[in-house]
């Protein structure tokens, strides 16, 4: 009789994270366009919205679904619930949000940070790599 290893339950890593969005198209303009994310196939689902692929087997799920949360939100972004991801070229990410009439507030902890709300007042988190 051979005996199977137990394996011990715990969390693996983040699978995706899902933000409502109101229009996909507004949104790939910014999630696309602006912050330079690579779309990935979506199943035919009941409602519209995009998939991105955020590395590692990791996945942004945009959901245009009636938002129950107000999108005019009034807190600082860092003190608000937000998605974080880790970048490349924080600086210049930045600036071309900044170019688009996009607001960046960075980070007040002095650590290459910056917050941004996309179009529908979710807030990112932009995280230079390596910090």
């Amino acid at each position: 009789m051979t005996s199977a290893k137990r394996v011990e339950p715990g969390i693996l890593r983040l699978h995706h994270a899902s933000l409502v969005i109101a229009d996909a198209r507004v949104a790939a303009a910014f999630y696309g366009e602006q912050l330079g994310l690579v779309p990935l196939e979506r199943p035919d689902l009941d409602f519209p919205g995009l998939w991105y692929d955020l590395g590692s087997g990791q996945a942004l799920h945009l959901l245009q679904v009636p938002n129950p949360d107000p999108t005019e939100r009034g807190v600082r972004c860092g003190q608000d619930r937000h998605l974080a991801l880790r970048v490349r070229g924080l600086e210049v990410l930045a600036a071309r949000l900044e170019g688009a009439g996009i607001a960046v507030e960075r980070s007040r902890s002095g650590r290459p940070a910056a917050f941004v709300r996309d179009p529908d007042g979710n807030t990112i988190e932009l995280i230079e790599e390596g910090v």
